[in-house]
């Protein structure tokens, strides 16, 4: 018999019983396996996190808040770093007296397939650096939990659709997704599986509470969905750019920076000097393409440059400007943020052949810069193909084109965004903005925010006519300072160990640092966010 493939035998191998775990026994048992899913790192550390954990044990390590004590956490990984991550995570949860039960997929690739084989000697793999946690918490494999229900019921089936669709969108950055493609084939089995091993998993073992990365995509967004639907509390947690800080939702997608009730309890409260000079001190180095703190990204590649330099390299008149500011296509902060649009696209596209009607105001579209990092359309090309030749009120700046941003935001009259942060720094600035997208900052009282494509050009058309009129009050402008020193530096909370260069952070703080003395202060009403006591702002 002859295969085809190197795949096609291992996939043959691994219908035979154990095998791929002996393999894994006789081959690899006590070397790091030679693949893209590696534990190298948590293995290393474990001798030290199982010696600090069980110190801190041994110390009556007390939870401050009774009611969140000796919780029965579930926390769900999928790939390597999650789960790494998630392990470390989970030892300091049980190291302060929780039950905890890690979860996991021994996947290296969200969008690569695998052979079984593979799959099955990775899984192995895992199992053996997992289990040496087991004196302080416990795993479990999902490929190894009995699935439930065969069909899905239909609730379980839109939650698989959904997040499929956004698995799509977020792999290829596209927002049309079609459902003969591998790659949506590919989602729909993993989603589908874990769908039916999550429910298992979580209704047979009843935990307080379910934690999980992103919530938003991929499996650990099934998975999400899943423990919504169980009515079990869960909580959700993501980085962004800042070092010892993580962000934290309860009962909601971390990802959709839901920050009703931190603005309800601080919009009121005015910025102390100190604040402000702080919030002032981040803006500017924004401006600049400077790093600012514990800010671990630039913003920008090119420098100030100032607004009527700019001016001149665009060619503008001193007609009123427009500045379109896009995000990035298939970015997790647009997946399901349409309003009145069917997607971005469709609404640069509207917005585009709108101003091409109207001469009078000169348009910029400023195409995000994080798109020379991406594969999937740009949203450059979104605008040529509905304006081969660009009228001459419209101009184009591309990703790679070394402009500033901010400059161009110096001369605008007012702003268009979908979702980007550019609008929310526009309006810092008293400069009126429309906000298509479902945003973090929209309907904060500084933003113009259309709800359907009729009242979309109900506030465009005045606002043409006169941007002038429509500039923010003072009271506007300094709500909207408010708002972002509130989203900047109270939203984020402090955490030791962020997923990316986390090892290195926990060599600077390790478990014991972490939950003792100065680093139980900073991090210990973090911690119980994490096992699910609501954040009260």
């Amino acid at each position: 018999m002859a295969f085809s493939t190197k795949d096609d035998l291992k996939n043959l191998i691994s219908q035979i019983p154990f095998m791929a775990e002996l393999y894994w026994l006789v081959r690899n048992r006590g070397k790091q396996i030679q693949s893209r899913f590696s534990l190298q790192k948590l293995d290393a550390a474990i001798p030290e996190i199982l010696a600090q954990a069980q110190q801190i044990r041994a110390s009556r390590f007390k939870v401050r808040d009774a009611d969140f004590a000796n919780q029965k956490v579930y926390i769900f990984a999928n790939m390597h770093f999650w789960i790494e991550h998630a392990a470390l995570l989970g030892s300091a949860l049980a190291a302060q007296g929780h039950e905890v039960e890690l979860g996991y997929l021994p996947f290296g690739d969200w969008q690569v397939p695998i052979n079984k084989f593979d799959l099955r000697r990775q899984n192995a793999y895992a199992k053996a650096v997992l289990e040496k946690l087991s004196p302080i918490m416990s795993s479990t494999s999902l490929l190894s939990v009995k699935p439930n229900f065969k069909p899905l019921p239909p609730a379980v089936a839109d939650i698989v659709d959904k997040v499929t669709d956004y698995d799509v969108q977020y792999t290829l950055q596209t927002e049309e997704v079609d459902k003969t493609s591998e790659m949506y084939k590919l989602r729909l089995e993993r989603n589908t599986r874990i769908a039916r091993t999550a429910h298992a998993w979580m209704k047979n073992g009843q935990p307080d509470v379910v934690v999980i990365p992103n919530g938003t995509i991929i499996e650990m967004g099934v998975v999400y969905r899943m423990a919504k639907m169980l009515n079990i509390p869960v909580v959700t947690y993501e980085f962004g750019d800042q070092r010892d800080r993580i962000w934290i939702a309860y009962n909601d997608e971390v990802m959709r920076q839901n920050t009703d009730d931190l603005w309800d309890a601080r919009k009121e409260l005015s910025l102390t000097k100190t604040q402000m000079e702080r919030i002032k001190g981040l803006c500017s180095s924004r401006q600049k393409g400077a790093l600012w703190e514990n800010f671990a990204r630039l913003w920008q590649g090119t420098p100030t440059s100032g607004g009527e330099k700019v001016r001149q390299e665009l060619k503008l008149d001193h007609r009123p400007v427009a500045l379109l500011a896009t995000n990035v296509l298939g970015d997790s902060l647009t997946l399901g943020r349409q309003i009145f649009s069917k997607n971005m696209e469709e609404w640069i596209v509207r917005t585009v052949q709108y101003f091409a009607g109207v001469p009078d105001i000169q348009l910029v579209i400023r195409i995000h810069p994080g798109e020379v990092l991406t594969h999937g359309t740009s949203m450059e090309d979104v605008v040529r193909n509905v304006l081969p030749e660009l009228p001459e009120n419209i101009r184009l700046i591309g990703p790679r084109e070394e402009i500033n941003t901010y400059d161009v935001m110096e001369i605008a009259d007012f702003g268009l965004v979908y979702t980007t942060t550019v609008g929310l720094e526009m309006a810092m600035s008293g400069i009126p903005v429309v906000v298509a997208g479902n945003t973090h900052y929209r309907t904060r009282g500084f933003t113009l925010d259309p709800d359907s494509w009729v009242n979309y050009y109900k506030i465009l058309k005045p606002l043409v006519d006169a941007p002038a009129k429509f500039r923010l009050t003072k009271e506007q402008t300094e709500l909207a300072w408010r708002y972002a020193y509130n989203f900047f530096f109270e939203y984020p909370l402090p955490f030791p160990w962020h997923l990316v260069k986390g090892w290195e952070d926990y060599t600077n703080v390790n478990l014991l640092s972490a939950l003792t003395g100065d680093g139980k202060k900073k991090y210990e009403e973090t911690f119980l966010h994490l096992v699910g006591k609501p954040i009260k702002w």
